[in-house]
This record gives C-alpha cells, structure tokens and sequence, in this order.
C-alpha cells in the first residue's frame, strides 16, 4: 500500500508535534512526535483510516517532567469528539505519574518503561537489560536528531570535554533500527564515533508498537 499521509519533518516533530485529525475518525492516538513516521508507516499499510494521529512535540523527552500534564491535556482537549483514545507513550521517565494519569482518565498506554523497550520488545528487553546496562540507545527518529536531543542539550557543541566526564561509563551505543536505511546506519555510527563508544546496530522493527497498534485497531469485544 502506497503512505497516503504526509511525511513528517523532524525538526517540526520535535519543536511542535504534528496534527493529523480527520474529524470522521472513531480512534484518537495522542502519541510522542518521535514515533510519528512509524505510526503512520502502520496506520497507512494496514488501512486502519479509523485512526487519527495527534503527537506532542517529541523535546518533552528532554523535559519529562512535562510529558503527564501535556498528555492529560490532551485527553480533556479531544475525548469527546472520539469513540476511544490511546497513549502512545510508555513510561518515558515520569515515574509511574503517567500510567497514574491514564488509569485516572480511563485510557490505554504503551506498556514498558520507554520506547527502547519497546521497540525491541519488553520481554526481550527485560532479558537483556542486565547485560546491557553500559549502553546507550539510538532510534531512528534520535539518529536523525542526535543534535536535538543529545549534542546540543548535554552542552557537547560548546564543552566537548564534557563527554568523558558524561558518557565514561558506557561501553557502547547501540542503535536500534526501525527501518533498512545505510544512510542512517552510517549516522548511527558517526554519533557512536562521536561519543567515543563501540557500536552496535540491531534490527528490532516496530517491535511491540506494532502488535500494541494493531490491538488497538480493532473493534472493541463486546460484553454483552
């Protein structure tokens, strides 16, 4: 199936969110503007056109003290105008006052502790975590704006000798890859060279999004 919806920029993903509501959908996904392009990549492949897309700007990452009250916002803000709504975010570092604030709303939320969980998917991670704990993670979206959200926010761009200092406790980045792009495997590694770390890239897909999305996307079991 050819992507029917338009390509998201990054930088506006991350400064702004993005607004894909038709009005005529029933599913309201309020997601992290980081995971826009895979959403939309299994919103348009499987057809699932009774679901609209809203994202928050993905730099609440940086700030994930603000992730809850943006996303209980948004909830008031859309909820009736829609037959079901869903966070795509999992914990995302709140402490727990995420799923605290879905559970108080009545509404459904990745599980897992962040999306590098999920993406490999939370069993798996679960497995391997003790094994990796000197690692440090890289999406796609994060590979295209490792500057954004790593270089620029640890204050690299202006005291490189707070590299050392910062990551001389891991061993290596490890990028975990949505999709089949050298050209971002290749950027991938120049963050790791960057870094001063080993790299490692791992394919995981869309990992527990994708069967998270897709049980979201079918009609609910009736009860009667």
């Amino acid at each position: 199936m050819t992507d029917t919806s338009p390509l998201p920029d990054d930088d506006a993903l991350t400064r702004d969110g993005l607004d894909l509501r038709s009005g005529q959908a029933r599913i309201l996904l309020i997601a992290c503007g980081a995971l826009a392009r895979e959403i939309l990549d299994l919103r348009d492949r499987n057809g699932w056109s009774h679901m609209d897309l809203t994202c928050l700007p993905a730099i609440l990452h940086v700030h994930p003290d603000r992730i809850t009250a943006a996303v209980e916002e948004a909830v008031a803000k859309h909820r009736a105008r829609y037959a079901r709504i869903y966070v795509v975010y999992a914990d995302c570092g709140t402490g727990g006052l995420l799923e605290q604030a879905c559970a108080r709303l009545g509404v459904e939320m990745v599980k897992g502790p962040h999306c590098y969980s999920f993406f490999e998917g939370n069993d798996r991670f679960a497995e391997i975590a003790e094994q990796e704990f000197t690692a440090f993670y890289l999406t796609d979206f994060l590979v295209r704006q490792f500057d954004a959200f790593v270089w620029k926010p640890m204050g690299f761009d202006r005291h490189p000798e707070l590299i050392p200092m910062m990551f001389g406790n891991y061993t290596k980045l490890i990028y975990q890859a949505q999709t089949d792009d050298p050209a971002l495997t290749a950027k991938a590694r120049a963050c790791a060279d960057r870094l001063g770390l080993a790299f490692e890239r791992r394919f995981t897909g869309y990992g527990d999004l994708e069967t998270t999305l897709t049980d979201w996307a079918r009609p609910p079991t009736s009860t009667a």
